[in-house]
């Protein structure tokens, strides 16, 4: 945490990465609200990278080649994007609905998200982590 000597504002750091960003990027903030056990956006994937804070609840976020986990609120998560698949970004609980902010990389006039269909996810089950 850092605080400035002029202010009590203090600034913690969640996370730090460093992501491929498309060329002409821009910028999109998105506020996601899952109602309770929601299954959350079926695999899918992001043109570039995608940032996120959760506010409240859990999510369980899957992403291709790393085992399922669950983000809490008060966490920050990101994916790639690019080829990588988001299996998972479901509710986790079954009676609290969860939300979260995301903060996406987008090729201006491409979809920020694009669903992947059954015949790819069979061709790449083999990147996909075991499953509890």
């Amino acid at each position: 945490m850092e605080s400035s000597p002029q202010s009590n504002t203090v600034l913690t750091v969640l996370q730090e990465e460093q992501p491929s960003i498309p060329g002409g990027a821009c910028a999109m903030t998105v506020l996601i609200e899952l109602p309770p056990g929601d299954p959350g956006t079926p695999p899918h994937r992001h043109a570039g990278p995608v940032f996120g804070y959760m506010l409240e609840g859990e999510m369980i976020f899957e992403l291709e080649g790393e085992p399922e986990r669950v983000i809490r609120s008060g966490e920050a998560f990101w994916e790639p994007g690019g080829d990588v698949i988001h299996y998972q970004a479901a509710n986790n609980l079954k009676d609290r609905p969860s939300r979260f902010v995301v903060v996406m990389m987008c090729l201006p006039g491409e979809p920020m998200l694009t669903l992947v269909g059954e015949e790819e996810l069979r061709r790449r089950q083999d990147r996909r982590a075991p499953r509890p």
